[in-house]
């Protein structure tokens, strides 16, 4: 039985904070296991963009107690803890570095850190091509030397939907990088029309801009229109989406985006921005076939361009539901990222340990 000891965020398994990369990281260690592999967890507290004070000396115990030559999975936020210890490491220990998001694309400052623990890597798994060609072109990181991984997605139910296509669905955390501020200045702009948003995702992770969102919505006249549910879960989120017409996703930036992924499972047609790794969910179809509209990042106009064309077009409705459900039946499931990350975990332990790496070398 092969052996990987993973470390991940302290927050992998917490209901108040679903993400993707705790998805991900949860279903695919879980998929490692049903392939055979014995997989010991690790967790190491990283609240982004702070990093707790006793995530470093924790991170250091962690790989001091993994035995000479083991093979490590490194959670991409954790390289933010402490990049100096993991840069070390790669001396003694096989590490595998699972980059969710490129943490230089979000934050320049910090790209020599991952740059130096990428080197440090024996092998690195992308969760989208748009990582790996991001890896590959700013922090030098050999094409060969990157296994992409995709998400996956569980079958479910199909969207009923309703003729008038206007109950509207954003699953996303209220923060700046996803976009709501843009939202609600689309809403606005096509406030003549029959629809409602209902807004699923914490509150809490940047509260003062949430607080900004929420207030504008009273300002803009849609107390009466928009919802703002909080993070969602299980049964009440496959409710959430089973009454929707559309997933609307005005992010500023995705590596990959699996709610996306969640609402093509369901039949669902997206109106998102184009950014990063979205244009791969939706599958490699041009703009006929494609199962939703793709708008610019951060342009509230075209957004609410884009509502308006979906809300008033019954013909283009019909038609992107139809290439929703055809892209539904080609997504990737879970067992599909756990076999890729099995290879970049294997393709690891043959490799020897990496040399040390001075920090900013």
């Amino acid at each position: 039985m092969r052996t990987v000891h993973a470390v991940l965020p302290d927050g992998v398994d917490d209901p108040r904070r679903p993400s993707g990369g705790n998805v991900y990281d949860r279903r695919a260690l879980d998929g490692l296991r049903d392939l055979g592999w014995e997989v010991h967890e690790h967790l190491v507290p990283t609240p982004w963009p702070r990093v707790d004070p006793t995530a470093r000396g924790r991170l250091r115990s962690i790989l001091a107690d993994c035995p000479d030559g083991a093979l490590v999975l490194i959670d991409g936020l954790v390289v933010s803890a402490a990049p100096e210890v993991l840069a070390a490491a790669g001396a003694r220990l096989r590490l595998v570095v699972l980059s969710h998001k490129p943490l230089g694309h979000a934050n320049p400052a910090v790209a020599p850190a991952e740059r130096t623990v990428l080197a440090s890597a024996a092998s690195v798994v992308a969760t989208s091509r748009w990582t790996r060609d991001w890896l590959t072109a700013h922090q030098g990181v050999p094409a060969e030397r990157i296994r992409v991984a995709v998400p996956g997605v569980d079958a479910a139910p199909t969207a009923p939907g309703t003729d008038a296509g206007g109950a509207l669905l954003c699953v996303a955390a209220v923060t700046p990088g996803k976009g709501h501020d843009v939202l609600l200045t689309a809403l606005e702009g096509v406030s003549d029309l029959s629809w409602s948003c209902t807004c699923v995702g914490a509150l809490d992770v940047d509260p003062g801009f949430a607080v900004g969102v929420r207030r504008a919505v009273g300002q803009g006249g849609l107390d009466d229109r928009v919802t703002f549910t909080g993070p969602l879960t299980g049964e009440p989120l496959d409710r959430a989406y089973a009454a929707a017409d559309v997933l609307v996703l005005p992010s500023r930036a995705e590596t990959y985006g699996m709610v996306l992924a969640e609402a093509l499972a369901r039949g669902l047609p997206v109106v998102c921005t184009d950014v990063g790794g979205v244009a791969e969910v939706l599958g490699p179809g041009g703009d006929p076939d494609r199962p939703g509209l793709l708008v610019p990042v951060g342009d509230d106009a075209a957004l609410a361009d884009a509502l308006r064309t979906w809300l008033s077009d019954p013909p283009l409705r019909v038609r992107l539901r139809r290439s929703a459900l055809r892209r539904r039946e080609s997504l990737p499931g879970w067992p599909d990222a756990a076999r890729v990350l099995a290879e970049a975990l294997s393709a690891g332990l043959s490799e020897p340990p990496r040399r040390p790496i001075r920090m900013g070398k």
